[in-house]
């Protein structure tokens, strides 16, 4: 939902740089999603909308299976969905990370700084992983969220960022990558992490 066209363009920019023969398709076609070598998975808006509409698309356990077995890469709400549970809407999420979906507390809106988190912001890499491979630690990504995951196990957390708190923005395990901020308006260093998941062989 929302960011379809834009993360498509993106990955069709540094595709063709890589090969002529790569193909980006936008679709939620079980088959097609199966028969893909690798899935991303945007997503803007809120949770409940884009949970219902994965599910009502017929999508959602061929979205289930790429997570379990092909290079997988969350954006966004395509990063919240992976979790157990969001706060927004009170909404189940797919349950394939362990953790939680909470909302910036009042204390964040309390310090001045304004929700949704909208704009520019460094990213700490917490530790090293194949997208981050010539993007440069702190490296700054754009944001655009009121909601942000918790992982219930550190391991999962690969970059950090601080609003007011310092919240996980990036999670990676086995052949899961995914982020809160939106690497196709990101620039040089989010075309450079795209680029990275499109030749990623985990």
């Amino acid at each position: 939902m929302g960011n379809l066209r834009s993360v498509s363009k993106a990955l069709e920019h540094v595709a063709t740089r890589i090969s002529p023969t790569i193909e980006v398709l936008v679709t939620s076609d079980p088959k097609a999603i199966r028969a893909a070598e690798r899935v991303v998975v945007p997503g803007q808006g809120a949770m409940p909308d884009c949970m219902r509409q994965l599910t009502d698309s017929g999508a959602r356990e061929a979205v289930v299976s790429a997570a379990a077995n092909k290079p997988f890469l969350g954006i966004c709400i395509g990063l919240q969905m992976l979790f157990e549970h969001g706060e927004e809407g009170d909404t189940p999420g797919l349950g394939l990370l362990p953790g939680r979906v909470p909302k910036f507390s009042a204390e964040v809106a309390n310090s001045g700084l304004k929700i949704p988190h909208m704009g520019w912001n460094q990213v700490i890499q917490e530790r090293p992983h194949p997208l981050w491979d010539g993007i440069a630690d702190r490296s700054r990504f754009y944001f655009v969220h009121s909601y942000y995951p918790q992982p219930a196990e550190r391991a999962l957390t690969a970059g950090s960022c601080a609003y007011g708190i310092s919240f996980t923005c990036a999670v990676a395990r086995d052949n899961i990558f995914a982020v809160q901020f939106h690497p196709e308006k990101s620039q040089n260093s989010g075309l450079q992490l795209l680029s990275n998941f499109v030749q990623w062989r985990p």
